[in-house]
């Protein structure tokens, strides 16, 4: 693998300012989120936008110091703190107390859907939003030369996680010439480890290059309604959806840090499309599990889905439908500030595909009646 140098940085950072893709620069959240047809019970949206939650990034220092600059900001996850204890942990000016403040980890990139990304930090106080203007999770290791992105957040075994993408080029390299059946481009699934939501510590490479083969995506973990992973018959399970040779893998886990992977055909989408793109999230749901992902409908356009589990059963497929919100980060409920204790919320996701361009905006969905 290169090393990790300030000059490939920054012409990776030049490439990323010249990207233009023409479907990605039209992709829109209502596309898929807004409207479902004939859903059954068991499936979780449709969802409107609240603007109310609305988030706008603010301009960042670069620790890399190469001028980088992010244009648009997206496929975020969200996480509620404090943790399970319920702690109060801000008081507005009428001295209520704030008992579940949101937490919101998003991909910013010089342009949308480009590479040189990197990962940022805002909090929703009693105030508005907050963020200290500089990145969370910035390139630092030889494989995230070309950017770190799409952060999934989860709460376990008492401390936050956060998977995500590290990307690099992989030509005239010596993993190249192992997997020469790979892309230019690799992307590894990462692992950030954190007790308060601002200081990371990276623990490197998830998934082996003997599974991956230099490529694996979407590291979607069940987790319930507040953000935690949920163990599904004693162990955690990550649903590997894209890369990993073409195939269909999960992942298991008794800690989160150390996984082994197998390949499991656990999800069949021909009902819905020909060809599925990669699972968004899996949602716990009492005894149902449901995975949300994005696939091509049978003109070939981008669609989503979602699919039904028993959560014990999480690979044995119950039902699927066309009709999902691409929620890439998890869905949860957040009940907003001052509800008291008991009372569920609302689901909601964030997403900024829909931002103006060059706006760095992102908005909000809440799971809307039907």
């Amino acid at each position: 693998m290169q090393t990790l140098t300030r000059a490939a940085l920054a012409a990776d950072l030049d490439r990323a300012l010249r990207h233009t893709n023409a479907l990605t620069d039209r992709i829109s959240t209502d596309d898929f989120s807004a409207r479902y047809d004939d859903p059954p019970a068991w499936m979780i949206g449709p969802f409107h936008r609240d603007p109310d939650l609305t988030f706008t990034a603010p301009d960042w220092t670069d620790p890399t110091g190469i001028g980088w600059t992010a244009s648009s900001v997206f496929n975020p996850t969200l996480g509620i703190a404090p943790d399970e204890r319920g702690t109060a942990v801000l008081t507005d000016e009428a001295g209520r107390e704030a008992r579940h403040a949101l937490h919101l980890l998003y991909r910013a990139s010089p342009r949308k859907e480009s590479t040189s990304s990197r990962i940022g930090h805002a909090v929703l106080t009693v105030d508005g939003w907050v963020d200290d203007g500089a990145p969370a999770i910035w390139p630092t290791l030889p494989n995230e030369a070309l950017g770190v992105e799409d952060p999934k957040l989860y709460r376990a075994e008492g401390r936050w996680w956060c998977f995500y993408n590290g990307i690099w080029d992989t030509r005239d390299t010596p993993e190249r010439d192992t997997y020469p059946d790979a892309g230019d481009v690799g992307c590894d699934i990462m692992l950030a480890v954190s007790d308060d939501l601002e200081h990371w510590q990276k623990t490197g490479i998830v998934v082996p290059y003997e599974v991956s083969h230099l490529w694996a995506k979407g590291a979607v973990i069940p987790r319930d309604d507040r953000g935690r992973a949920v163990r599904v018959d004693g162990e955690y399970r990550m649903y590997v959806s894209e890369g990993c040779g073409g195939r269909l893998t999960v992942g298991h886990s008794d800690d989160m840090r150390h996984w082994t992977f197998t390949h499991e055909d656990y999800l069949d989408v021909s009902a819905v499309g020909p060809q599925l793109h990669e699972v968004a999230c899996a949602v716990v749901d009492g005894d149902r599990l449901v995975l949300d992902f994005f696939h091509a409908d049978p003109s070939g356009a981008f669609a989503a889905g979602q699919a039904l589990y028993d959560v014990h059963e999480p690979a044995r497929q119950l039902d699927v439908h066309a009709g999902g919100s691409l929620a890439w980060g998890g869905l949860l409920r957040w009940p907003g500030p001052y509800t008291p204790p008991g009372q569920p919320g609302d689901r909601v996701f964030a997403q900024g595909w829909d931002a103006p361009a060059d706006s760095r905006t992102m908005y909000l969905y809440r799971e809307a009646a039907r």
